[in-house]
């Protein structure tokens, strides 16, 4: 059972990844913090910070498709000329990939960056659909030919972007490489991501749109890793519409599945990572359908309608200090 006292503390650690800001006396004890990966990654205890953050320097220096000394981007360069040849992480991170957008139905696909330029959350232009629709054709992950030491795109004009599931690559690692050191007792939170090892964390999920201390629920996370996708994260309006950065990759546009958000539970990171997308994408009904013929996956949608439906094994309890609006 975890107390009220674990309950608030991790909270507040989970809450810190969404902040701009902190002040001392909202940082918990134990906790250190570096940047990757365009996130704030928090490490608790603090003596497990630098193991992770090399981990995680390493993973964002070869699965990178933003750093043009990755051999990600050399992949990208080489699309529709030539194999280029990766080591075996690099191959497994993009194999991975290529086996969850078969699971999805290509719902989670890596060459989604083919028309990563089309979209910059930064600046609030919407591209023009004839602009969409000539890059659509090179979203395919079916073409990306991956052999043991090789991988090519088949289309010029194609590329892989894995920041779907990078993020997940270095959850894991970092948490093999703490065990390796006898660190039983970690949690490193990662943007919309936690993992959590040995004693049960208890960690919130935020409202959309509210507040990072407007907590809808609480879930129990042990040896697991959960993976928030908001259409709150990372957005713009332009007269009335929301347009934000999960993008359908049938479509092109951001996914229109009436879901604001959904948390995925996995012992795996890079699963939950990956599938918290996917799921977004699908909604609600497709999605729960997925996750419960899926072994070790659960999910937790909040609808655009404010109705709250999780998977059966999906274990949350209502936040007694929150409610949803």
């Amino acid at each position: 059972m975890i107390n009220i006292r674990t309950i608030s503390i991790y909270i507040s650690i989970a809450m810190l990844a969404g902040c701009q800001s902190q002040t001392e006396n909202t940082k918990p004890t134990n906790t250190a913090s570096f940047k990757s990966m365009e996130s704030t990654i928090y490490v608790s205890p603090q003596n497990a910070l630098p193991i992770v953050q090399e981990v995680f320097t390493r993973v964002d220096k070869e699965l990178s498709e933003w750093k043009s000394e990755s051999l990600l981007s050399e992949v990208n360069k080489n699309a529709g000329i030539k194999a280029v040849t990766c080591h075996t992480d690099v191959i497994a991170a993009v194999q991975l990939s290529l086996q969850i957008a078969k699971q999805t139905n290509g719902l989670f696909d890596p060459t989604w960056a083919s028309m990563w330029e089309l979209w910059d959350f930064d600046i609030a232009i919407v591209p023009a659909k004839q602009e969409i629709t000539s890059r659509l054709s090179l979203v395919n992950w079916e073409q990306v030919e991956v052999t043991n030491d090789t991988i090519q795109l088949t289309e010029v004009g194609m590329m892989l972007g894995l920041g779907g599931i990078a993020k997940g690559i270095a959850l894991n690692q970092a948490r093999e490489a703490l065990l390796n050191k006898g660190i039983n007792d970690f949690m490193i939170v990662s943007g919309g991501q936690v993992l959590a090892n040995g004693e049960p964390k208890a960690i919130g999920i935020r409202t959309p749109d509210g507040l990072p201390d407007d907590i809808i629920a609480i879930a129990e996370l042990k040896d697991a890793s959960i993976s928030t996708s908001g259409d709150y994260e990372k957005y713009f309006e332009v007269e009335g519409v929301r347009y934000h950065h999960i993008i359908d990759p049938r479509t092109g546009f951001p996914a229109n599945s009436g879901v604001r958000s959904v948390s995925v539970i996995s012992t795996n990171a890079a699963v939950a990572d990956a599938f918290s997308t996917a799921l977004f994408v699908m909604g609600v009904d497709q999605g729960l359908a997925l996750v419960e013929q899926t072994d070790n996956l659960e999910a937790y949608y909040i609808e655009d309608g404010k109705t709250v439906t999780q998977s059966s094994g999906f274990k949350a309890s209502q936040s007694a200090s929150k409610t949803y609006p």
